[in-house]
């Protein structure tokens, strides 16, 4: 079994669900997944929408799964949840009902380092007009997005990042404050 480490992310409702209950239903669905078991999810967060300006603000949080499933064959299932809530994608970071990224499958850097390393790289600018031509592991931008690292925080403040040696909690420690602070819990209490 591999751990997978997942962000999920939504900002506009559906014509059935606000946007709390369409992350919550994709987080019963992929831990209905087969192949996939023990999933633990952190509370869930407000954040302001990324890039700023780009729409409404996210609810956002993490989810930690033990899978059987390869990579892409789990990527390829989170895309048919995502599908199945009703998300469509008209343009890159547009506003969505649901949004499930692959962060991390255990220490896997794929397709490769230099690869991954490239992507990291990437200034903002390019890195919001590139779409990578196929799955990078570990996810190259979630060091630099509180609305990731804090809701990882909640449930694996002591995972590494394989090329950077850096713990989540490291990661987000070297954030502005302000960013950190952006990212409000919607929930009391801890991780579930």
């Amino acid at each position: 079994m591999s751990v997978a480490l997942i962000a999920f992310g939504g900002n506009i409702p559906s014509t059935t669900r606000d946007v709390s209950q369409s992350l919550e239903a994709a987080a019963a669905m992929l831990g209905d997944l087969p192949g996939v078991a023990g999933l633990r999810r952190s509370r869930w967060f407000r954040t302001p929408a990324h890039p700023v300006g780009s729409g409404p603000d996210f609810i956002n949080g993490v989810a930690r799964v033990e899978t059987t499933l390869a990579p892409a064959e789990l990527l390829e299932r989170m895309h048919a949840i995502e599908a199945a809530l009703g998300r469509t994608r008209p343009a890159r970071w547009a506003p969505r009902i649901c949004d499930l990224d692959l962060l991390a499958m255990d220490d896997m850097v794929l397709p490769d380092a230099a690869t991954v390393r490239d992507w990291m790289a990437l200034d903002q600018g390019k890195a919001q007009s590139l779409v990578p031509p196929r799955l990078i592991l570990p996810h190259p931008r979630m060091q630099e997005r509180a609305f990731v690292l804090v809701p990882l925080a909640d449930i694996a403040p002591d995972w590494r990042h394989p090329l950077t040696g850096l713990s989540v909690a490291e990661m987000l420690a070297a954030l502005p404050e302000a960013d950190r602070a952006a990212v409000v819990p919607l929930e009391p209490g801890g991780a579930s």
